[in-house]
């Protein structure tokens, strides 16, 4: 009997595809949808299409939405800490902290209007719902921290409040905002003038 009559071999089973940054793809994915279709449009479906997974991929690594939501937007505030953490990490005095600290609403929380979106989705979101403040209220405290060896607890709070007010403040004006904004405010706001 010739190889073209043999009877078909039986295939072998198919192997698992192994994605070892699937999960990381997918939250990454996640924070590209909210970016370009708000919380409200962002779903499984959407999700999976953009992180090029099987839409089974969505509960087999997550519970549910609120799962992805809650690590989506952690992993967004942590990487926005961070940054501030390392403008400020080696400053040694006031000055040199409140540099950094203005170098960050400057240059990293106004970086790319995709940010500034994920930012303000994510105030709607913890606004809404409370459980979702676990992730602002810490991302708000490891800003006051890069502070708090420079200044009182008060005056990181409202060095704080005004990098969130700039955030939002810049997100709804038709304008450019004024030039040196942070510096002005954080001038004001430590009595450096």
């Amino acid at each position: 009997m010739s190889d073209a009559h043999a009877p078909d071999a039986p295939s072998a089973p198919r192997t698992r595809r192994h994605d070892p940054e699937r999960r990381d793809r997918i939250i990454d994915a996640c924070l590209d949808t909210i970016a370009e279709h708000g919380v409200a449009g962002t779903s499984h479906r959407r999700v999976a299409a953009a992180a090029d997974v099987p839409l089974g991929s969505m509960t087999y690594h997550f519970t549910g939405m609120d799962e992805l939501l809650r690590e989506a937007f952690t992993r967004f505030a942590d990487q926005a800490a961070e940054r501030v953490e390392r403008r400020t990490a080696d400053a040694t005095t006031l000055e040199e902290a409140l540099a950094g600290f203005e170098a960050n609403i400057d240059e990293d929380v106004f970086d790319t209007d995709r940010s500034l979106v994920i930012t303000l989705e994510l105030y709607t979101l913890a606004a809404r719902r409370p459980e979702f403040r676990e992730i602002t209220s810490r991302w708000m405290s490891r800003t006051r921290a890069c502070l708090a060896p420079h200044v009182d607890p008060e005056t990181a709070s409202l060095l704080d409040a005004m990098n969130e007010g700039l955030t939002i403040h810049r997100a709804l004006h038709l304008e450019e905002p004024l030039p040196h904004l942070a510096r002005e405010g954080v001038a004001r706001l430590s009595r450096r003038r």
